[in-house]
Order: structure tokens, then sequence, then C-alpha cells
């Protein structure tokens, strides 16, 4: 039987819209996987200790000759079956050879040998799954002649061919790697077909990349994580193998030493001299261990957008930061903002980083009352779904809240522990996520999944929480409720999947819902039916919404408030109305200029404003305002740390030392820049057409 090990999911983040982008795309991915490989090879300490065993193991079998006490063949008639003594370390087999000697100079012939097995086996293996996972006919025949393959026995086969050639230990090892390549092949085929489905190797295929180029270019690299992987738990079970075959007489030839045999000498004193038995032993034991272990290791894969279970490094690193955080003195203004009420979450200072110190999210602040709807809009990039993702402590692997508060009912979530969040996610805060079946589970129903949330939360019995399933089946506007319960994910639209969703949310019944771009994937049909319910959901119940997008449109629609983030930071935060009327930072200025909704269709112009350049990566952000080197306003002064300070309008904050002037200035050059029509008040016609757009949608399910 082959070990395996789950092969590490495809990057869903690695897409290409058209083929000039892909190249870049493409040349960042692939470093990517030895990156995380070898941050989890030496984050986990049983991997490590292992790594340093099997580098010392070679390097001293290598070595061998110019520091062994003894010849393997030297005996000492005076010391037949001793234990540890100074002149023999280890002790003495039945013939007086010293046994420290005779560990360290079989090993290499160990290790060498079980490497065979691994460059075959896992070699073969891949180049045929490769090749199965371009063609489907192809597939058809690799997949039976493997299936064959593990059908046969191959204990079976490895004695008959020592009866042909007799004891040829590299060719043993190689029919052994031959026969494990068919259950290698089944591990890394699903990984490959995954990736050859991917956005880029598609803008290959348009490039005009052979199939060969795309398999090596592309695929291969995907896959390195699991040969790694495979390659690592190969090893051990060849070792083992080898040694099982020189324990029944099968090794090599006398009195050339073998690990495998060293012990079937010493099985024959286990009584007398049990002694015998500890040191090699011991030293196959730790061998195996250690490949496990770095197998192990590898084969951690975590997942940005729904992470595994953390390694112990990652544990400790998170319960020092909730610590700091915990012990970290009150901000100088808490006396102002102690205690918000109950129901209101308010966000002071908060900063999120990578466990190697990089921020992420940097001096973020806002608040959210009972009843209203806060908008985080930005780019990509800007840190709009981290801020989203720390409120409920389901930040990836890797990634934790370095500073500041998440207060929400008189604690700060921001230091709570994982037990204390268990209490939080459901109850008091849910969360929409940008596709709705990463929060359905393909292989139950509906139902069995909206019954299980319910009964979990809120404690109901079977019959009452299925009646309450029903009950918040109708609540998100799905008429069919009963059928819908009974069936799976896969078999409902996208829009429906997403009333799913919502409902799923608010089976704990909560006060605050984050809510991660819950219409991107959606057409604008039922991106306004989603609109339309939260706004009745947020009406009916009095929950506050966390809404992350980059429609500008869906937050003239339907946010309170909106907090306009970029690199990290929050660069305007105020009433919805006044930001989108008067905006008064040189970003949001930019961002309605390129919004197509925010101009008259009968004056649409023929080019939108864009934003030149791109988002700065968190290790470039520069020490003054992150956006000056995009900002066509920018001065001297923005190379200087920007605060946010109050608006001139008295109802927000914005993070610009020029927002007062650029009140009068912005509007003018979108005046130039942009047609007269964009001088009409924007909240106004983004929430007109949105409301228009609604109603005719509502006439027509009525």
């Amino acid at each position: 039987m082959i070990p395996s090990v789950a092969p590490a999911p495809a990057d869903a983040d690695q897409t290409a819209s058209t083929t000039s982008a892909a190249a870049p795309r493409r040349r960042a991915g692939k470093a990517a996987p030895t990156k995380a490989s070898r941050y989890r090879l030496f984050a986990s300490p049983g991997a490590v200790a292992g790594l340093l065993w099997l580098a010392a193991l070679v390097v001293a079998s290598l070595t061998a000759p110019l520091w062994l006490p003894f010849k393997t063949e030297d005996q000492d008639f005076t010391a037949v079956l001793s234990g540890p003594t100074a002149a023999h370390l280890l002790g003495t087999d039945e013939l007086g050879r010293d046994i420290l000697s005779r560990i360290f100079a079989a090993a290499a012939g160990t290790l060498g040998t079980s490497l065979i097995t691994v460059i075959v086996g896992v070699g073969l293996g891949t180049l045929l799954a490769m090749a199965a996972a371009g063609a489907e006919r192809t597939e058809a025949v690799i997949s039976r002649i493997t299936e064959v393959m593990m059908s046969l026995p191959g204990t079976v086969i490895i004695l008959a061919v020592i009866g042909a050639v007799g004891t040829n230990i590299p060719l043993i090892m190689a029919i052994l790697g031959i026969l494990m390549s068919a259950g290698i092949y089944r591990v890394v085929l699903g990984q490959a077909k995954s990736l050859q489905s991917q956005l880029y190797v598609d803008a290959a295929k348009v490039d005009g990349l052979s199939p060969v180029g795309i398999s090596v270019r592309h695929v291969l690299p995907g896959l390195a994580n699991t040969i790694v992987v495979q390659a690592a738990l190969i090893f051990a079970v060849g070792m083992l193998i080898q040694a099982g075959l020189a324990f029944i007489g099968f090794g090599p030839p006398l009195p050339q030493p073998s690990w495998g045999g060293m012990i079937q000498g010493a099985s024959q004193h286990v009584y007398d001299a049990p002694w015998m038995m500890v040191p090699t032993g011991a030293v196959l034991a730790l061998t195996v261990l250690s490949a496990n272990a770095i197998g192990n290791a590898l084969g951690k894969a975590p997942n940005a957008a729904a992470p595994h279970l953390p390694s112990a490094a990652a544990r400790r690193h998170r319960a020092q930061a909730v610590a700091a955080i915990a012990a970290a003195p009150a901000p100088k203004d808490a006396d102002a903002q102690e205690a918000p009420g109950n129901g209101t979450l308010s966000v002071r200072n908060l900063s999120v980083g990578v466990d190697n110190g990089v921020g992420l999210v940097t001096g973020v602040s806002f608040d959210v009352a009972p009843g209203t709807v806060l908008g985080l809009v930005g780019e990509s990039g800007c840190g709009k779904t981290m801020t989203a993702l720390s409120l409920l402590g389901l930040l990836p692997s890797g990634v934790s809240v370095s500073g500041g508060q998440i207060l929400w009912n008189g604690r700060n979530l921001a230091a709570a522990t994982d037990k204390d969040m268990e209490g939080i996610r459901g109850r008091d805060i849910a969360l929409i996520s940008q596709e709705p079946m990463r929060a359905l589970d393909p292989m139950f129903t509906v139902g069995y999944q909206l019954t299980a949330a319910i009964r979990r939360l809120r404690g109901m019995g079977k019959a009452e929480a299925r009646s309450e399933a029903r009950n918040l089946l109708e609540k998100v506007g799905i008429v069919d409720a009963q059928r819908i319960l009974k069936t799976y994910p896969h078999q409902i639209s996208g829009g429906m999947a997403q009333r799913v969703a919502i409902a799923l949310a608010l089976s704990g019944q909560p006060r605050l819902l984050v809510a991660d771009e819950p219409t991107t994937a959606l057409d604008v049909t039922v991106q306004a039916e989603i609109l339309s319910l939260l706004r009745a959901l947020v009406k009916d119940t009095g929950m506050s919404v966390v809404m992350v997008t980059h429609d500008l449109g869906v937050v003239a629609d339907i946010c309170d408030q909106v907090a306009v983030m970029y690199a990290g930071q929050v660069v305007e935060n105020g009433k919805t109305a006044a930001i989108l009327d008067n905006p008064r930072h040189p970003y949001t200025l930019a961002l309605l200029a390129a919004d197509p909704h925010a101009n008259d269709a009968d004056n649409m112009p023929e080019r939108l404003a864009t934003i030149q350049g791109q988002v700065p990566q968190p290790k470039d952000w520069p020490t003054g305002c992150r956006f000056a080197a995009r900002c066509q306003f920018a001065g001297s002064a923005c190379k200087d740390p920007v605060p946010l300070l109050a608006s001139g309008t008295g109802e927000g904050l914005v993070r610009c030392v020029k927002a007062d002037q650029l009140a009068v200035e912005g509007m003018d050059w979108l005046a130039t820049d942009v047609p007269a029509a964009r001088l009409l008040p924007i909240s106004s016609q983004h929430t007109t057409a949105a409301h228009q757009h609604t109603t005719v949608i509502e006439k027509d399910l009525a």
C-alpha cells in the first residue's frame, strides 16, 4: 500500500483576464509553493529534527572510511556479544564485530538504494499523471494499466525477481518503484487535472504554448509540493521494505552489513544479548520517522480562504499576539469612546500583519451602530477583506491582528482566543462569503446544513430546527422552500445559493453581518434582489452590516456610512451621502470619476477617468501618504505621515492635508477631466438608478 497525502489545492487567485496579464502572474505563481514549503518545513520542530538527523546520517555514512574505529569485518573475540564499552561504543555482535562501524557502513547503501525507489516510483508516476491529465484517451489507457499494476501482489513479484536474477538490491528497488508508481499516479493525477483547468493554463494555450510546454512550465511547478511529500514517504517505505528483505535473507551478500541483516542476527540473541537489537533498530526507526516527519510537515498546505488547522508555531504566535493586545494600554481617547453601546461595533486603530512582521492593515478605525450598514470600498489589495475577516477571527494561517481594538458589547475581540470566538461566530457575528458555494458543503442537502446549524447555534430539536430552516428560506425570498431543503447546493442557481448562504448566516440570529462582496459573482438582476433582501433584513431585524464591495452603486443604495480604504488604511470615512456628494480625498475623487454609474446615461463619456499605477505592495508602503505616487495633487507635504483629519463638513474624517483645498479644486478637475454631468450630486445619481432598477425587478417578481 502506498502512503499518500491530499494534494495542495490550486491557487484560486492565479487567474488571467488577458494574455498580456498572464505572464507575470504565472511567473509569480511558481515561487509560491517553494517558499511555502520551506516555511512549513522549518516551522515544524519534528521536521527540523528529522532533517538534521538525515543530514548527519548521510554525512557520517559518506565519511565512514575516515573515522570508523573498526573495519566491518574486524572481529574481537574477547568482546563477543558485549554491551557498550569504551572500545565498542555500541557493543559487538555474535562474531565480535563493532556494531557502530557496521551501522554507519551500511547506511550509505540503504539510503542510496531507497532513493532508487523514490526516483523510479515518483518520477514514473508523475510523468504518467502529466501525460494523462491533458488527454482523455491517454488517461483511459494509463488508468487501466495502473489499475492492473495495483492489483498485482508486489511481494510475490519481488520474490520471483530474486529467484530469477538473484539478490540484486538496486534492481529489486527499481522494480519496487515501478509497482509503487501506480499509486503515486493516482495521487498526482487529480491535482494535475485541476491545474490543467486553471485560467492561466487557458491563457498559455492562447499564447500558443504547446501541451508539453504547458505541462513543464505551468503544471509541474504546481505539483512540486505533492511530489516532495510523496518522495519523503516513499523513501521511508523503501527503507522498511529493504530492511524486511534483508531480515528474511534477501539482503546484500555476506559479510556485507545491512540494517535488516543486523536486526535478523540480533533477533537470534534477543534473550542472551538483548542490547544487540537496540542500536540498529533505533537508527532504522529514527530514519523512518525523520522521513515521515518531513513529509507530514510539507503536506500541511495552508488555504488563505479556508485555512487548515494552524501549526504549533502559528498557534504560539497567535497566543503571543493575543496576549500582547490584551496587555496593551487603552488609547488616549478611550475615555471619550469607552464602552460602545450594546450591538455597536467599534474598531479602533486596528492593525493586521503577517507573522514575519509585514503589515497588511494599519490604523483602521470605524464604528457601526445597530441597524446601520457600513461599506468598505477600495481597489483589490487595499485590506478590505482582511479587515472584515479580522472581525470574526478568521484570518488566514500566518496572518493575525497585531494591534488595536475590535470592541463588541464591551469585549475586545482582537484579544479574544479561538475558544472565546466560538461563542461569538454565528451567534453574534456571522459571515456571508463572496462565493456562496464555499459556505455550502456539496456532500449534504441544503436542509441538512441549515438544520444542523440551527440546532448547534440555538439548541433546538430536530423537528423544530427543520421548521425554522424552512422559515429562514422563506424569509430570504425563496418561494419553494420545502423543495430547496431537499436539494444539494450544485442543483440550485448562483442567486439561489447566495440566498441560502444568507439564510445560513442568519441561523444563529446574529446582530452583525459581515458581507464580503456578496453580489460580485451575480448578474445585475439577482444583485438587485440580494440588495433588496439585505435592506429588508436590516430594517426588520435591526442588525448591522459591514459590506465589503467595489461597487459604489451598491454603497449608495444600501450603505449608511462608507470607509474608503487604500493600501491598508482608511483614507476617508463618513456618511455615504456626504462622501459621494462632497469627496475630500483624491483617491475617493478618482474612484468616483472612474465609476460609470456616476455619469448620466444621456451624457456618457467616451472614456472614463483612470487611476494611473497600482496599489503598492505592503512591503513597499511609503512613510508618507500612500496614495501620493498616484495622486496628481501630491506635494512636498505628502511625504510626511498623514493622520485622519476632521472633514470640512464636520461629518467625517479624511486622510489628506489638502482636503479643504480639494473640495474646490477636485470638482474643478472633475469638470475638465470628466463631462459636466459629473458635477451633479453623485449619491443622488447612484441611489436613483439603483432604486429604479430594484423597483422594476420587484414589479416583475410580483
